[in-house]
């Protein structure tokens, strides 16, 4: 029997910030449309969505501003880094999206870039209100006293 991996182990491309920089209202699973070098390169790991967002245009879901570098070994068949890139949504979530974006203000931004069971590439999609200065300070509160708080109970 095989053994199943830990799910850490699919993760391509993370946002750390996101969680920082962003209060999460509610996260989706999202397809990615990718050619093959775009596959390859995400499974060396060395993508960034730091900056990235989504956006719905003309009924469609992009991803724009993400970094997906070349794959050294494809050289003339090598995709534009840089370059918009389709997200797989269905239509009843998408025009929920774009009514939260346009109604509450929101922003759509990629938390992680992953693959699943079938090896197909996924993104997860949060629904995010940004912070402000006040918001991020009280977030550097709770996760201080939290590691004083695993420290002092780890001493005993």
């Amino acid at each position: 029997m095989a053994k199943k991996k830990p799910a850490d182990s699919n993760i391509a491309a993370e946002n750390r910030k996101a969680r920082f920089n962003y209060e999460i209202i509610e996260t989706l699973e999202a397809g990615l449309v990718l050619t093959g070098t775009e596959v390859k390169s995400l499974r060396e790991g060395k993508a960034s969505i730091a900056e990235a967002y989504a956006t719905e245009e003309q009924g469609e879901l992009w991803l724009i501003n993400s970094n997906l570098p070349e794959y050294l070994q494809a050289n003339r068949f090598n995709h534009n880094p840089k370059r918009r890139r389709k997200l797989l949504v269905h239509r009843t979530q998408l025009n929920k999206l774009a009514g939260a974006v346009q109604r509450d203000g929101m922003t759509l931004v990629p938390l992680k870039i992953y693959f699943d069971e079938r090896g197909m590439a996924k993104m997860e999609l949060a629904v995010a209100k940004g912070k402000n200065a006040p918001d991020k300070r009280q977030t550097i509160k709770e996760r201080e006293w939290n590691r004083q708080k695993a420290r002092i109970l780890k001493e005993g």
